[in-house]
């Protein structure tokens, strides 16, 4: 096929499926009503923000020591390989003996607590969330502009402790600063888990945007990614008149046009984005190859997470191979070739283990797996939030080595206020814990787009 051909084939497509899209409907925004998800029959609750401190007990660090003392049937990796299989064993054991006898969880837990933590219940669930704000004399200065930050999986609100005090401390260009809440979403670490089905991102929205009610803001900014992008997307979409800019480090669009777009422009990749970041889309036949490679615990806990969850709640070496897996090849793909996963090239050995303490001492990895189920299910499906346009203002900010990168002019097809939209030149997937002063200047120049909108 020639080149005016080629090009004549995909403009005339691509503008075809821009013109259908104006005029198919846009599908009614869901109606998602409060939902009691604790033990029970609704009850009467206690709707007051009590402060929280993070106190694990010695039974809990003791046991925590006697089983990895008993962790030694790690069976022996195949020779010469890295990541490839999964964890390397070898390397597992390291971080056995480092977490064993030089992690030192009481001096992680004070560092913690340094930041001011609170919880509330909401639908008979209790909410645990840091709110952090500006000091007194930049609150006389600046203007102060309420900011959800909200993490995914394998993540916690761990991953925004470097950015928090970046985002409450401003920058001397701007007239802002930012009022910082980091909620741990339902089920994972110091928030409760549902005990009842159907708890899935469109009603944690619904959760969160009751969270920030609560806390007294009109309006507010969301930044996420993983799960926090899909959860403050649908925010924005159910509730624009409240979510006044939506910031976001993974985009995952998949509108009935943005999906004939990237298949028609795999045909000329160049069309869609900058020559020098084609690669990290195109060709789809490697990204597919990749996504297959990257997404077995996807179907494994989008089915059955309980049956998963029981072996890693009864082991912490399985449970730090299953999380700190994919802390490697999501943060860098060429990790998997080596022998340690490249781990401690962007996190030190204590803060990729203080995410898994998240995780262990709260008994939480069964029902933070949940979420895959009850959000890849036929009740999130019918709310149809895909198809539905996000007129929010919207920024994104792509990291290189995200499991997909969306090319922005396909993003349009979901986020139609898409004001901003840049590929890094370095990060991966948990952005905020591996290049929190990048993500922290995106989000500072992407809000002052907004506020001067």
């Amino acid at each position: 096929m020639g080149f005016l051909n080629k090009l004549l084939l995909i403009g005339s497509a691509l503008s075809a499926v821009y013109i259908s899209q104006l005029f198919l409907k846009n599908p009614p925004i869901p109606q998602i009503k409060d939902q009691w998800w604790g033990d029970g029959t609704p009850k009467v609750q206690d709707e007051s923000i009590k402060p929280f401190k993070i106190e694990v007990s010695d039974e809990v660090l003791s046991d925590l020591h006697d089983r990895l003392s008993r962790a030694t049937r790690i069976v022996p990796g195949l020779e010469g390989v890295g990541f490839q299989y999964g964890f390397n064993a070898e390397y597992l054991k390291t971080v056995r003996e480092y977490w064993m006898n030089t992690y030192n969880w009481r001096e992680q837990e004070a560092f913690l607590n340094t930041f001011s933590h609170f919880k509330t219940n909401i639908g008979g669930l209790g909410i645990h969330f840091i709110h952090s704000k500006p000091s007194t004399e930049a609150m006389k200065t600046k203007k102060v502009l309420p900011l959800l930050l909200l993490h995914g999986w394998p993540g916690s609100f761990i991953e925004f402790t470097k950015m928090i005090p970046l985002l409450t401390k401003g920058s001397d260009e701007y007239d802002f600063v930012f009022e910082v809440v980091v909620p741990s979403l339902p089920g994972y670490g110091f928030s409760d888990a549902a005990r009842k089905p159907g708890l899935g991102a469109g009603e944690m929205g619904l959760i969160f945007d009751r969270l920030m009610k609560r806390l007294g803001y009109d309006r507010y900014y969301i930044q996420g990614g993983d799960w926090g992008s899909l959860i403050g997307s649908n925010m924005a979409t159910l509730y624009p008149h409240r979510v006044k800019g939506l910031h976001l480090n993974m985009v995952a669009v998949s509108t009935i046009g943005s999906n004939i777009g990237l298949m028609l422009s795999s045909l000329w990749p160049s069309l869609m984005m900058p020559a020098d970041k084609v690669h990290l889309t195109y060709p789809l036949s490697s990204r597919f190859m990749f996504q297959i490679e990257e997404t077995g615990y996807l179907h494994l806990q989008a089915t059955k997470p309980d049956t998963i969850g029981m072996a890693l709640s009864d082991s912490p070496i399985g449970l730090a191979a299953y999380i700190l897996e994919k802390f490697s090849t999501w943060t860098k793909s060429s990790g998997k070739q080596l022998q340690d996963g490249g781990l401690l090239e962007k996190f030190t050995m204590d803060e990729l283990l203080n995410n898994v303490m998240i995780y262990w001492t709260t008994n939480s990895i069964t029902t933070s797996m949940r979420m895959y189920s009850e959000t890849i299910s036929a009740r999130q499906f019918a709310y149809n939030f895909d198809n539905i346009a996000c007129v929010v203002p919207t920024g994104a900010s792509v990291f290189p080595e995200e499991l997909f990168v969306q090319p922005g002019a396909l993003a349009k097809f979901k986020y139609t206020n898409l004001i901003s939209y840049k590929i890094m030149d370095r990060g991966g997937h948990f952005a905020a814990y591996e290049e929190p002063q990048l993500l922290t200047d995106e989000v500072l120049e992407f809000v002052q787009k907004v506020e001067k909108l």
